[in-house]
């Protein structure tokens, strides 16, 4: 009887979400037409202003032109385009437009740096329309108060402003723009650090701003990940109660701590007390509302001893989450166990290149060699992405047959290094992640 109430209970919260909240349409054109209230039309690039609510950013009007005659948005430079809107998820409607006498190849992010549409090429005299979901989250939380911010990395980032920002690559041909909200699709909550958080600097990565790639416009990804967290500093930043306030029955929320859970200190630290206990709540706190819960053990350092074999640097807090994911019966992911294969594979140099090591003045602003063995670069982050996917596959998760472009993945053999194609983003103050 309580199972039925608490269903119904569910059922109601479920729909009640649907019924009243309010649609937002923004839809843009490009060049000279007829009024249409539904429709914005842009006769020139200009700079975002927060009056009128949408606009180019940065500074990228100047990369951009409006062609008249063929009513469409050109563009061979990066820019970027931002709309305000308030909390949800979005579905964002690309159409491009075939040039005359060539094919091109367009790539889309959002926010800070999440991969939407990749390297996609559109034919010459052809249109083509790609849509996809973006999330866009506030501090706020609706029992009360506010998520605690890191000041001012957090406060600076695209990924906790009022806006959705669109970072468009290569080149561009556009005839229109629509951003319109959408809440009945699950989403997938991602908790977790800075292997895990959308890094806005190049060349940092993480896999949780690679992964929005391989879905369709029918999951929508929340990462509230963020450098230097621990299950802990998690709870107390007030960041699960965010996610807890927001989710919906039949969520799913993604789980991977460990690097920082190491540092903590007093007589409950440790994999098998404070670290296991955590993990406990957080699952029973999602089941709670009707959720998913995933655990996934965190990505190996880079770490080689003389003869070349991997040193396991993150001691009893991987095994710690496989036995909580057995004990509660909930889905593991062995990150741990996938990337240290990953990392083999490559070999101690090559391994480099999933890594952030670059010599001085690989990037703008950087005066220093970076020689990082736990954080990734874009290359490392989205193989990372596929171990997630694979993991996705193994055990047969629901959100399965919303995975698009991917096939398998076996990190005993990565995809080639050399063959990576990541446009750097504009954005890039070279700043090391704040921890793991």
């Amino acid at each position: 009887m309580k199972r039925l109430v608490l269903t119904i209970g569910f059922f109601i919260q479920f729909c009640s979400h649907i019924l009243f909240a309010e649609q937002i349409v923004r839809e843009f054109r490009f060049g000279d037409a007829k009024k249409d209230r539904n429709v914005i039309f842009l006769r020139a690039a200009q700079a975002y202003r927060d009056t009128q609510g949408y606009g180019f950013e940065f500074s990228t009007e100047k990369n951009v032109s409006i062609n008249q005659k063929n009513k469409t948005l050109l563009s061979e430079k990066p820019f970027y385009f931002a709309v305000k809107v308030p909390e949800g998820n979005y579905r964002v409607t690309i159409t491009y437009s075939g040039l005359q006498n060539k094919s091109y190849n367009s790539t889309i992010r959002s926010e800070s740096r999440r991969l939407h549409i990749e390297n996609q090429q559109v034919q010459p005299k052809q249109s083509l329309e790609k849509n996809f979901i973006v999330n866009i989250k506030d501090p706020k939380i609706s029992s009360g108060g506010i998520v605690g911010l890191k000041k001012p990395r957090e406060q600076q980032k695209l990924d906790w402003d009022d806006k959705l920002t669109l970072e468009f690559q290569q080149t561009n041909c556009i005839s229109m723009i629509r951003i319109e909200s959408i809440n009945v699709i699950p989403t997938i909550f991602l908790a977790g650090n800075s292997t895990v958080v959308n890094q806005e600097d190049e060349p940092w990565a993480s896999w949780g701003q690679m992964i929005p790639r391989f879905f369709d416009a029918g999951i929508a990804i929340a990462n509230h990940a963020e450098s230097g967290l621990a299950l802990s500093s998690f709870l107390s930043s007030r960041r699960l109660t965010k996610i807890l306030s927001i989710a919906k029955p039949g969520d799913y929320l993604f789980i991977e701590f460990g690097h920082n859970d190491q540092k903590e200190k007093g007589e409950n630290a440790g994999a098998y007390k404070g670290y296991s206990e955590r993990l406990r709540y957080f699952v029973s706190e999602f089941r709670a509302k009707g959720g998913i819960p995933v655990i996934l053990t965190s990505t190996a350092r880079r770490s080689f001893d003389e003869q070349g074999h991997l040193i396991h640097t993150l001691g009893d807090f991987p095994d710690a989450a496989r036995k909580v994911a057995a004990e509660l019966q909930v889905p593991l992911i062995d990150l741990n166990k996938k990337t240290s294969i990953f990392y083999e594979a490559l070999g101690v140099e090559a391994s480099k290149s999933a890594f952030v090591h670059y010599p001085a003045h690989t990037f703008p602003n950087q005066q220093n060699d970076l020689a990082d063995n736990t954080h990734f670069n874009a290359y490392g982050a989205y193989e990372i992405a596929k171990m997630v996917l694979m993991g996705i596959k193994e055990n047969k998760l629901s959100i399965l047959g919303n995975i698009v472009d991917f096939d398998v993945y076996d990190p005993h053999y990565p995809d080639d290094f050399k063959a990576w194609y990541w446009p750097p983003s504009l954005i890039n103050s070279v700043v090391k992640p704040d921890g793991n």
